[in-house]
């Protein structure tokens, strides 16, 4: 009886950590298609001490509350220590920060729709030109199958002006490990639309700074990033100082 209570309890606190994980994590985003969380610890009863061995966490299709969707985002951790009570109040607190090997995902509609959300609208738009403030409609971004970027957009000067077309063709390189950038680009279009695109340009690479997109209490950085099959893919580590919160 005294061994098959401690199993009984065991498996309830692995079961209670890994639905509170789980809700947790899915409460920072609008919307999830599917979240996968495995913990592990060996024996199970050092949960009840808020360790962990190991943990990995598998999400597909995540959209955030700014409208940014990643089209997957794995994490992997290894020795995570957190308040074990405080899972009995449905949160999770660490109790050390920790640093996870991460892989984001996304896709060309995802960029082309993050392009056009009011958070990424409100930032492009502290860009003014010729002392007129832009307005910007239509932005599409495609990957070529040579891993170049077509970036294009219908950008009006002042609320009643001119619709200038937009189109440029670019590369893209990380610098840093924080930072993203076009590069090595070309300006389609008359001399209007490539000065306007140049400007743009610059712009967008000040802005394509990793801290300017985390989750409150992370720092991330990214050692590589691939572009294949209609996909940017990032290869980094992500430093967890507390439980990124539900900003909404």
């Amino acid at each position: 009886m005294l061994f098959g209570g401690l199993s009984l309890l065991e498996k309830s606190g692995d079961q209670i950590l890994s639905s509170t994980v789980t809700s947790a994590i899915a409460s920072l985003f609008k919307k999830t298609e599917n979240l996968k969380i495995n913990i592990k610890a060996e024996p199970i009863a050092k949960l009840f001490q808020g360790k962990m061995d190991g943990f990995e966490f598998v999400g597909q299709g995540m959209l955030m509350y700014n409208g940014l969707r990643l089209e997957a985002m794995d994490l992997y951790l290894q020795e995570v220590a957190i308040d074990f009570g405080s899972v009995f109040q449905g949160k999770v607190e660490l109790t050390e920060s920790i640093e996870a090997i991460m892989r984001v995902v996304l896709s060309e509609d995802d960029l082309t729709a993050s392009f056009n959300t009011p958070f990424i609208i409100e930032k492009l738009q502290r860009l003014t030109y010729q002392g007129k403030n832009l307005f910007f409609q239509n932005t599409n971004i495609d990957i070529n199958p040579d891993r170049t970027f077509n970036l294009s957009s219908e950008i009006r000067l002042g609320k009643n002006g001119e619709v200038i077309p937009v189109m440029i063709k670019s590369e893209m390189e990380l610098q840093g490990r924080t930072k993203i950038q076009f590069t090595n680009a070309e300006y389609m279009g008359d001399e209007k639309s490539q000065n306007l695109a140049r400007e743009l340009i610059n712009h967008v690479n000040n802005l394509l700074n990793l801290e300017n997109f985390v989750l409150d209490g992370t720092n991330l950085t990214v050692d590589k990033f691939l572009v294949k099959d209609k996909q940017l893919v990032f290869y980094g580590m992500a430093q967890i100082n507390h439980f990124p919160q539900n900003n909404k």
